[in-house]
């Protein structure tokens, strides 16, 4: 009991993946939100978004039953029973017809451990299938690849959140916090930043310096900042001899990027770059963070290894006060491709084409090794083979909106047209959902057991305030009654999400990301857990884990005082204590030669650039009160007030030479399709560019003008850049 007749929980917002500590309460006016003071990434301040969360639980349109699509076209309510029945018979029909393959899973950055763990064994275990990715593809799978090549492992921040408010400097390169994450900003105002961004968002009008290249360059400007620390004398020379390798093939491609040159390509001035350098070359404690913006192009894995150059060549990772990290998106953007719902992965960060990590997962689901399928088509791959021949035929979608947020949206919304079975479990009508042939309602974040991971790479616990509605079902029970009648035994797919989470714990077991070492009463608590977290140490920050990467900050409480371990940085407490490995690569990194590795990476255009016909650049984002495709926030009065449609961003010349004004209603259009947005000017943005927020329905979806060229490492669709016209709408 929290007071008088109200019952409440500790649990975290759900919605960014800084996952703010809450407290709900719920009595009988309805459901009440406070943020925690205690909890140490938000210290007791929420956006905007967190202080609504609770809205969406009883939004008017809700699902609250299942929907089959009828004979006359028309979804219409079914029971349980004949919902599942229809969806095992389509999914059949397609499997004995077309094969395996045939039926696919697309999962979603925002679902739970245990849900992303339960679907990814469900993929591949009661369908048999290969073709399983997740809308994390979309968010942080450059930042992934280019972290795994440099240091051996991907946890988007290798140190506590908390440590950036000692900082003196901070390089953001595309990441505008102030309206994606705003409570992160209360450990960036000590620093000076320094903000890329194309835009003068938030974050960079609170910059002590912004970059403003030109939208697809930023590979170039890391390149030319790179080549400036070396001749400016700023490279950390011991740390580069003793703790990297890889620099001279780096320099090598790196020397010919000298300062106009750089201009020349990005339109950074040269005295902004020498500025930049200095400071951060000046700096005792200094940090780079990437995010969507450097992350969101088809050379966007080249790009963040690019800044991760900078960083080792600075002497940043690795270092007590100093590092390098990447701004995860999504709720469970960290801990959801650390589970198995991606192409490529079993749980606990395991590569699937790995025997040993095939032989240890198909132990624990009691399988043999040759049972589980290989790596499938990667996200976008994967909603563009929908419908086609040798593609799915049939698609189950959890937690993800793809209609809305996937690039080149048409595109995509045609392939899902195509299909001969569209299952969507979700709980709004998203535009996804729309479409579907079979609609499952599930249970709110509030109305939920399970864990969940932060972009510090720390487990938290999500607690169950309410239950859901009568007839709407929570996804591990939906997956288990599929599962069954698809043929498998029923204790293979539990439904409480404290078996599922013992079960993830001895799968993850010895991989990257191992969670062997936590439990929920360890989480329950209040202890701050950081993976790895080996079950053999016992959770308490050994020096291991991930192979090479290492924790020497561990806090334990011992009665009502505090002891602080040798390491440990006093100013950035995690909790009432700490363990697993809050901090990474304190020692050696996580490759085999304990070293970080440089990447000798080179700039190259975007895949589409202005011409005659599309003469601006398109560049796409976020605004504070929206969140991803917007299902959830459209739907909350008090967002919708704030951000009520979709506009378009432009300097007020750009405005002029297409025709329009601010406040009219234009038609922005690239080679793949047409949006129609609110014309909002603004004298701070280059004049060759315009800016779309991307959650808006229908005709305003700034993913119609999305490019779909992928990188060829990480499969990152290239969303941050696109030709476009902008012309008026007649009135």
């Amino acid at each position: 009991m929290f007071e008088g007749a109200r019952t409440g929980v500790a649990t975290h917002c759900p919605y960014c993946a800084l996952q703010c500590g809450i407290r709900l309460t719920t009595g009988p006016e309805g459901v009440r939100v406070e943020p925690d003071a205690e909890f140490p990434v938000n210290r007791g301040g929420l956006c905007q978004k967190g202080w609504t969360a609770p809205a969406v639980l009883d939004t008017p349109d809700r699902l609250r039953t299942p929907l089959v699509r009828g004979a006359d076209g028309n979804l219409v309510p079914a029971d349980w029973d004949t919902a599942l029945d229809t969806v095992v018979a389509g999914l059949n029909r397609v499997r004995e017809r077309h094969g395996a393959d045939a039926a696919a899973v697309f999962g979603g950055g925002g679902l739970t451990n245990e849900k992303a763990y339960l679907l990814g064994k469900f993929a591949r275990l009661a369908l048999g299938t290969s073709q399983i990715d997740y809308n994390g593809r979309f968010c942080m799978s450059s930042a992934a690849a280019a972290g795994l090549a440099a240091f051996g492992v991907d946890r988007g921040l290798p140190f506590p959140v908390t440590d950036l408010g000692e900082a003196e400097v901070v390089l953001l390169a595309g990441a505008n916090p102030a309206e994606t994450m705003p409570p992160l900003m209360r450990h960036l105002d000590r620093a000076d930043l320094i903000v890329i961004d194309p835009r003068r968002t938030r974050t960079a009008a609170r910059a002590a310096l912004h970059l403003q290249p030109a939208p697809g360059t930023d590979l170039a400007l890391a390149l030319g900042l790179l080549h400036l620390a070396v001749t400016e004398g700023v490279v950390d020379k011991e740390y580069v001899a003793e703790r990297t390798e890889g620099f001279d093939a780096t320099w090598g491609r790196v020397a010919a990027w000298w300062p106009e040159r750089t201009e020349r390509v990005t339109g950074v001035p040269v005295a902004e770059l020498r500025e930049a350098v200095r400071l951060l070359g000046n700096a005792r404690r200094a940090y780079i963070l990437t995010g969507r913006g450097a992350e969101q192009h088809s050379k966007g894995t080249d790009t963040v290894s690019a800044f991760i150059n900078l960083a080792l060549a600075l002497g940043l990772p690795g270092r007590e006060g100093s590092g390098y990290g990447c701004l995860t998106g999504q709720g469970n953007g960290q801990g959801g491709r650390e589970m198995g719902q991606k192409a490529d992965q079993l749980p606990g960060y395991r590569l699937l084409v790995d025997p040993a990590a095939r032989a240890h997962v198909a132990d624990v689901w009691g399988v043999l090794p040759q049972d589980l399928p290989g790596p499938g088509r990667s996200a976008f791959e994967l909603l563009d083979a929908l419908g086609t021949d040798g593609g799915p035929r049939a698609l189950l979608v959890f937690g993800s909106n793809p209609v809305v947020s996937a690039p080149d949206a048409d595109r995509v919304a045609a392939r899902l047209a195509a299909l001969d079975l569209l299952v969507v479990a979700d709980f709004v009508p998203s535009e996804t959902a729309r479409m579907a042939d079979v609609v499952l309602p599930v249970a709110q974040w509030a109305e939920e057991e399970g864990t969940m991971t932060s972009l510090e790479g720390r487990v938290l616990r999500r607690r169950r305030l309410l239950p859901p509605p009568t007839e709407v079902r929570d996804e591990l029970t939906v997956l288990s009654e599929l599962a069954v009648r698809l043929g498998q035994p029923a204790d293979r797919f539990p439904t409480d999400a404290r078996a599922v989470f013992e079960e993830l714990r001895r799968a993850t077991a010895g991989g990257p990301a191992d969670y062997s070492g936590i439990s929920h009463e360890r989480l329950d608590t209040g202890v701050a857990v950081h993976w790895p977290c080996p079950a053999e140490e016992g959770g308490d920050g050994g020096r291991g884990g991930v192979g090479a990467a290492t924790a020497t900050a561990t806090t334990a409480t011992t009665g009502s005082s505090t002891r602080v371990e040798p390491g440990h940085v006093a100013s950035a407490p995690a909790a009432p204590y700490a363990e697993g490995t809050p901090r990474l690569f304190l020692d050696r990194f996580a490759r085999p030669s304990g070293r970080a590795l440089f990447a000798a990476v080179e700039h190259r255009d975007a895949a589409e650039l202005p011409s005659e016909r599309y003469p601006l650049y398109a560049t796409t984002g976020r605004v504070l009160a929206q969140y991803q495709s917007g299902a959830q926030t459209r739907r909350v009065p008090e967002l919708m007030a704030a951000a009520p449609e979709a506009f378009v961003e432009m300097h007020p010349d750009t405005a002029e030479r297409a025709g329009v004004a601010d406040g009219v209603l234009a038609r922005i259009s690239s080679a793949r399709g047409s949006t129609v947005a609110r014309v909002r000017t603004d004298g701070t943005l280059r004049t060759d560019t315009v800016f779309l927020p991307f959650h808006f329905p229908g005709e305003g979806r700034a993913n119609l003008l999305t490019h779909a060229a992928l990188d060829p490492r990480s499969r990152m669709p290239e969303f941050k850049v696109c030709a476009v016209n902008v012309t008026a709408v007649p009135a």
